[in-house]
């Protein structure tokens, strides 16, 4: 397992949980409170049982902050949205390895619309999967929840997982960030951490805050409690 020390930790406020009503002020409040990325969960009512949105509110938040959008794709054929979630400022595009029979291909794609290209696993899904391109990813998100709704309960099997995630990756030699979705709070983001992930989406733990700020600086402070941030 990598060493803690090794590691700098990303906290990624899904907008899933924000108030589009009130985006700009969210926004403003998460970037000014030390978020690294804001994630973006794309649903097409067809993979996952909810619909979301598209490049428009892409093109918004890229209007409305600095931070790198983390665009996770959960849609049949994610490669009809590349180009558009692209020009629309996407910096990181994620799609499921169960939606990709053709990932290998599609990841290039992405890298030639100058993203960063990630691939996800649902909790269902091994992550020995992903082994013959681990060496390809920008990115490898585990999903510790069943994909669809926001608020869910982090399943607890999801922490050996991401062990098993991050030996493939070391045994890749890649740099990936090691991404986790799915009931992240204080009480669950530690032992993630623990077992190798760097980077965390966090919902209804941030937006659901009193102070989003604080959540933001809570939560990093769980990460790095036994050991130094890198």
């Amino acid at each position: 397992m990598t060493a803690a020390h090794t590691r700098s930790v990303r906290i990624a406020p899904s907008l899933l949980a924000a108030d589009l009503g009130r985006l700009k002020e969210q926004l403003a409040t998460i970037e000014a409170g030390g978020a690294d990325w804001l994630h973006l969960d794309v649903m097409d009512g067809v993979f996952v049982p909810n619909l979301t949105f598209g490049a428009k509110v892409i093109e918004t938040c890229r209007t409305l902050t600095a931070l790198p959008l983390d665009v996770h794709l959960m849609v049949v054929e994610p490669e009809k949205y590349f180009e558009s979630f692209a020009k629309a400022g996407a910096n990181i595009l994620t799609i499921h390895a169960e939606a990709a029979p053709h990932l290998h291909r599609q990841l290039g794609r992405i890298k030639e619309l100058g993203c960063k290209a990630g691939a996800v696993v649902n909790p269902g899904t091994p992550v020995e999967s992903l082994r013959d391109v681990a060496a390809d990813l920008d990115l490898l998100l585990i999903m510790s929840v069943n994909p669809g709704f926001g608020g869910q309960k982090f399943i607890g099997a999801s922490v050996e997982k991401i062990a098993r995630a991050r030996a493939l990756l070391d045994a890749a030699r890649s740099s990936a960030a090691l991404e986790v979705d799915g009931g992240v709070t204080r009480d669950t983001i530690h032992g993630c951490w623990a077992a190798g992930a760097d980077t965390f989406v966090a919902g209804v733990a941030v937006f659901g805050a009193k102070d989003p700020a604080a959540e933001i600086h809570a939560l990093r402070a769980r990460c790095v409690q036994a050991g130094v941030q890198g």
